[in-house]
């Protein structure tokens, strides 16, 4: 389906039973939302009505060109138009990746709007703000974001050779038709330039000041995930001030909604469950 919110027409895969209870699902960079493919059956059959838009910049009709466009108060401004278009008061809110950023943003600034938070990868904005300046680990880590920030540049390092990097990049989603799924987009007009620019538009002080969440949170992180360190995680804990569960996978990488669906769907269920 198609929604239009703040001039933008956003595509959105819509699952789950007609009335189900509503569930927003953010994906992150460079996928879209079809990453919550195989965690929404188990979601589906327990009554969950899930939304997964093509966030800005991965909508072909959602590509402002400017870089300023892509702060997180936009992107944050997007989801709930998204809930408003879709006539929907309040979601449990799911994000991976720079899809857990904007999740955690939307639940500290719009609480009424979100009933549980399941982030995803990344922890807390001000967390990871925090071990960007301050902990060296973490800052090797977040080193390619340095790459990621140079117009151009980053584009024909991760598009060449018919996108040769982008895929290496994504080699722990799985076999190579799901790294086609996500690479391939990214080779359309533009395509990967909007997806970079939420790393261009980023800074520090826009991340530090997404306020503490009191919504009912679970974070899950995994013990291989090359770009989150234990520093940034376990930090999350003091940015949520309702109830809290830390949800560690181990043995997985930074691709969780990829490699762990099952685990993943446990607990988001878990919290949406908890919430009840």
């Amino acid at each position: 389906m198609r929604i239009d919110a703040r001039g933008l027409e956003f595509v959105v895969r819509a699952g789950g039973p007609e009335g189900g209870v509503p569930a927003l699902l953010l994906h992150g960079f460079p996928q879209h939302g079809g990453e919550w493919d195989d965690v929404t059956p188990a979601l589906h059959a327990a009554g969950l009505r899930t939304y997964a838009p093509d966030q800005r910049g991965y909508s072909p009709g959602a590509r402002p060109a400017e870089v300023e466009a892509y702060r997180i108060p936009e992107l944050v401004a997007d989801a709930v138009a998204v809930l408003d278009a879709l006539g929907v008061e309040a979601a449990h809110l799911v994000g991976h990746d720079w899809g857990a950023v904007v999740a955690w943003a939307v639940a500290a600034a719009h609480p009424d709007r979100v009933r549980t938070l399941t982030a995803v990868s990344v922890p807390h904005p001000a967390a990871m703000a925090y071990a960007l300046a301050n902990d060296p680990q973490q800052k090797v880590r977040s080193s390619y974001m340095v790459l990621f920030r140079k117009p151009g540049k980053a584009e024909s390092v991760l598009l060449g050779l018919r996108a040769a990097a982008l895929r290496r990049m994504l080699a722990g989603v799985g076999d190579a038709a799901r790294v086609a799924s996500y690479a391939e987009p990214m080779r359309e007009q533009g395509a990967l330039t909007g997806a970079l620019n939420w790393y261009r538009a980023m800074s520090g002080a826009d991340l530090a000041q997404v306020g503490p969440v009191a919504v009912p949170t679970t974070y899950v992180w995994s013990d291989r995930d090359r770009a989150i360190g234990r520093g940034a995680a376990e930090a999350c804990a003091t940015h949520v001030t309702g109830d809290y569960r830390f949800v560690e996978l181990p043995g997985v990488s930074h691709w969780i909604p990829d490699e762990a669906p099952a685990e993943l769907a446990e607990a988001i269920l878990a919290r949406v469950r908890g919430a009840a």
